[in-house]
């Protein structure tokens, strides 16, 4: 019997140290599927992702980005907070980059092309010990609270509706009033026109898996047609757009002045095809590039209504899924001994 307790117990102690293992090591993709990029949001969009996320020593964030268009460097906290990319502690200009946090301090990196840094391309986290309860992250601005009706609004009913007058009743003599005309139609979705925005919510960016993301997205627009607008949503000073023609497109070269406000919008005033860059550095030959088909208002195929609502229709970009989380295939792992400890335990009863 004492045997077998002596078994049990070194059991326990097994599965306590697998689980523990399991949870010390997770790999963050940082951004998850937005990944590290000139956030449309600015600040707010890193500080939220770094609040809803626990990271201990022995975890990994992977910086998703495109070579050439941004890069990762881990500065103090002074040069964080003024976007100052003199000495880094560390730098990568090759994406993705991984990076392991081997120490239980406050980490911070920015991307120091260009103005990025300031535009909100900055994340900053707390490392804990993995033997230490997590230490609080960055709290995310705070949201606008709905607000709460009080008790008297609750408990009191609603007025009940004014009566309403009684219609006329008209004499024997009166004519039978003319039929109420039905409502006007609506107009059809090739007369009011569709808002696309283009690359759905990952936005007018230079995209991490190059021209491909912008092509696909086109694709899942059944058509473009005159009348419709096309929104770049981008951050001002990081990107621009300007419609270039095909040998432009092609050279990824213009002398054409672009929109540097974002957002941007385009309406498609003419059938034929368009092509749209951005101007900033390397974007365009990076990927930051769409070539859409316009078709005829009135003579292109039929556009399938949006839902009845006012805001647009907005296909989801195709993304890159992000690398799978370590913690995921170590659960896995950990389970083994259990089913191990339920066999020993019936070999002993």
């Amino acid at each position: 019997m004492e045997r077998g307790l002596n078994m049990v117990l070194f059991m326990t102690l097994v599965i306590a140290a697998t689980l523990h293992g399991s949870c010390a090591q997770t790999t963050h993709v940082v951004g998850d599927s937005m990944g590290w990029i000139v956030p449309p949001g600015g600040d707010a969009a890193y500080q939220t992702w770094a609040a809803i996320n626990t990271f201990r020593v022995g975890d990994v964030l992977v910086f998703n980005f495109s070579t050439g268009a941004h890069d990762v460097a881990e500065v103090t906290r002074t040069n964080f907070d003024s976007c100052n990319s003199a000495s880094p502690i560390t730098i990568s200009n090759t994406g993705p980059t991984s990076i392991n946090l081997t120490s239980a301090v406050e980490h911070n990196f920015i991307c120091t092309v260009g103005r990025h840094c300031s535009f909100g391309q900055r994340l900053s986290i707390n490392v804990s010990s993995s033997a230490t309860a997590p230490s609080p992250q960055p709290t995310p601005p705070p949201q606008p609270a709905a607000a709460t009706p009080g008790p008297s609004a609750a408990a009191t009913p609603p007025p009940a509706a004014a009566p309403q007058p009684a219609a006329a009743t008209p004499g024997p003599m009166a004519a039978v009033p003319a039929a109420t005309p039905p409502p006007a139609a609506a107009p059809s979705p090739s007369e009011a026109g569709n808002t696309y925005t283009v690359g759905g919510s990952i936005g007018w960016i230079v995209p991490p898996g190059g021209s491909i993301a912008y092509e696909t997205w086109a694709r899942t627009i059944r058509s473009f047609r005159v009348g419709d607008t096309l929104l770049f949503n981008f951050t001002t000073g990081a990107h621009d757009v300007v419609e270039v023609t095909r040998a432009e497109f092609d050279s990824c070269r213009t002398n054409t002045a672009p929109i540097t406000t974002g957002p941007a919008r385009i309406t498609l005033t003419s059938a034929g095809e368009h092509h749209y860059i951005c101007t900033v550095g390397p974007h365009c030959s990076l990927g930051q590039r769409l070539a859409i088909n316009v078709t005829g208002g009135a003579g292109g195929p039929t556009m399938t209504p949006p839902p009845s609502s006012s805001t647009p229709v907005t296909p989801s970009p195709v993304t890159a899924p992000p690398p799978p989380s370590s913690s995921a295939s170590s659960f896995a792992v950990a389970g083994l001994p259990f089913t191990f400890l339920t066999i020993v335990m019936a070999f002993l009863v």
